[in-house]
Formats: C-alpha cells, sequence, structure tokens
C-alpha cells in the first residue's frame, strides 16, 4: 500500500513520509529509490549539491510507478541564487531527472550576497513556466520565513529544515504555521545519535518500536514531514512503519524535553543566524 497521508502545504499535498538521499550517489541510490517507491513511499527528496538527480530519475523510470503517483523535490543550490543561475540551474535539474517539471523546488539555503527578493521572483519564474508545481525554502529562520512570504508571488509549501528531538525548533514551526507552510524535517533521526537513547529507548519498548521509529513518530504526528536517509534496503521498512500506532501527550512532551542548545548538526558557514 502507498503511504499517501499528507501534509496540508499552501496547495501541495506533500506526503509525510520521503525518502532523503543526501550522500546516496550511484548504484546505490538507483537502487534505494526504486525499491522504497515499490514498497510504498511516494515522496523523493534529492538537490543539486547531492550530486545524485541523474541516478534519482533513474530509480523512478525503473520503478515503474507513474509519475503522477510521485512527488519529486529538488533544491536549487546556495550559490546558484542569482535569477539567471536559478532558472539555468533549474532546467540542468531537469535534465538530469529527465522529468518534465518537479513538483517542489526548494533554495537549498539564504544566501545574503544575493537579495531575496530577486531568488524568490526567480523561483516563482520557474513555477509560471511550468518547471515545478510548487515552491519553497529550507533552512530558512523565523524572520526569513516572513521575509519570503512578503517578497513571494506563488504560495511557499514548506520550509525544510533539521527537526530531530535534540533541537528545539519551535519559534521557525510557528512562523511557518502562522503562513501555512508545511515543515519538512531533515535529519529526523539526529543522523543516528537517537539509537540508543534510553528515553527513547523506553517509548519505543512500550509500542514495540525502534528509538528511530518513535523519532519520526513524534515528527509526523505534528503534520511534520519527514525525508529519512538512508542507503539499507531495509532500512526502508522499518522507516515506513510509523503509521500504526500512536504517543501519548506524556510521551510527546517527554521526546520535546529531549532538545538541548547544543542539539543542532547542520550548520555550515553560509548558515544563517538561527533562531534562539
Amino acid at each position: 500500500m502507498p503511504f499517501t497521508e499528507t501534509a496540508p502545504a499552501n496547495g501541495a499535498n506533500i506526503p509525510l513520509l520521503g525518502l532523503g538521499t543526501w550522500d546516496v550517489r550511484g548504484d546505490v541510490c538507483r537502487r534505494i529509490v526504486e525499491q522504497a517507491l515499490r514498497l510504498g513511499y511516494r515522496h523523493v527528496d534529492t538537490a543539486q549539491a547531492y550530486e545524485n538527480e541523474r541516478e534519482v530519475g533513474e530509480g523512478i523510470r525503473k520503478s515503474g510507478v507513474p509519475r503522477d503517483q510521485i512527488h519529486v523535490t529538488t533544491k536549487v543550490w546556495y550559490s546558484n541564487l542569482a535569477p539567471a543561475d536559478v532558472l539555468r540551474t533549474t532546467r540542468e535539474s531537469l535534465v538530469r531527472l529527465k522529468l518534465d517539471y518537479v513538483d517542489l523546488l526548494l533554495i537549498h539555503w539564504p544566501n545574503t550576497s544575493v537579495p531575496l527578493d530577486q531568488t524568490i521572483a526567480a523561483i516563482c519564474k520557474a513555477k509560471r513556466d511550468g518547471m515545478t508545481k510548487h515552491v519553497g525554502i529550507s533552512n530558512f529562520t523565523a524572520a526569513l520565513v516572513d521575509q519570503a512570504v512578503q517578497y513571494s508571488t506563488e504560495p511557499i509549501a514548506t520550509n525544510q529544515i533539521e527537526m530531530h528531538p535534540y533541537l528545539d525548533q519551535t519559534k521557525v514551526i510557528a512562523a511557518c504555521k502562522a503562513n501555512g507552510i508545511a515543515v519538512t524535517a531533515y535529519s529526523p533521526i539526529a543522523r543516528g545519535k537517537a539509537g540508543g537513547d534510553p528515553v527513547l529507548s523506553k517509548i519505543g519498548r512500550a509500542h514495540r518500536k525502534s528509538e528511530a521509529q518513535v523519532c519520526l513518530r513524534y515528527l509526523v504526528q505534528q503534520g511534520i514531514v519527514v525525508i529519512p536517509r538512508t542507503s539499507k534496503v531495509e532500512r526502508l521498512s522499518e522507516n515506513s512503519e510509523i503509521f500504526d500506532f500512536a504517543l501519548t501527550a506524556a510521551e510527546m512532551a517527554e521526546i520535546h524535553g529531549l532538545a538541548r542548545p547544543d542539539g543542532r548538526l547542520v550548520s555550515p558557514s553560509w548558515a544563517p543566524e538561527w533562531d534562539a
């Protein structure tokens, strides 16, 4: 059965469970995308910077799943945010994917050297030109979310951010919700750091689930889209088995309490000044 439960996102119904493909390349990438779609995934996330769009496209075609049943996201890289570069590199992404369009085109990281209004205008033009069905942002703070909404002539579907139990993203989530923008969580299992966590282990035992499944359930139960990355076929099934149980309010609060000041895992030199 396809995993089709979605998060409303300003008109873009994004499947709550997706496959992240960061750092997965070559035959492994082709195989994992194909197998995920055969298993029932209907959401695949890639990016120009991942250097695997070609393999993602091949995996989509080999799966045999009709294109119109698959939500494909790609992202314009940080150094390609000048308007002409946005449009040029988006066309190149479509050539690599061998797709006529993507379902969602994101600004991968904000770049202070390029005026945000110009970049937003360019991704909106990409939508009007038929290269993408929807537009969105990634790694935007609460203040940047508000600016993006102000500049955009198209509805912003999602803000893709680092999100897991060890990082409190309350402020930016509130900004997204206020504007009807869905939140998509990357690194939802904290890049494996959730494994062996005593709180997550205890809660997992109560539901006969793994720590990773508890992490993912914690997020989707809030209506947050998750895109766990894996290169192992056996993990695909584990990551998908999150819709047959529910966490209690007390368990949700306990997991929320795991957040800590040093919980952020992804903060490159070009990152914005994060929300406190």
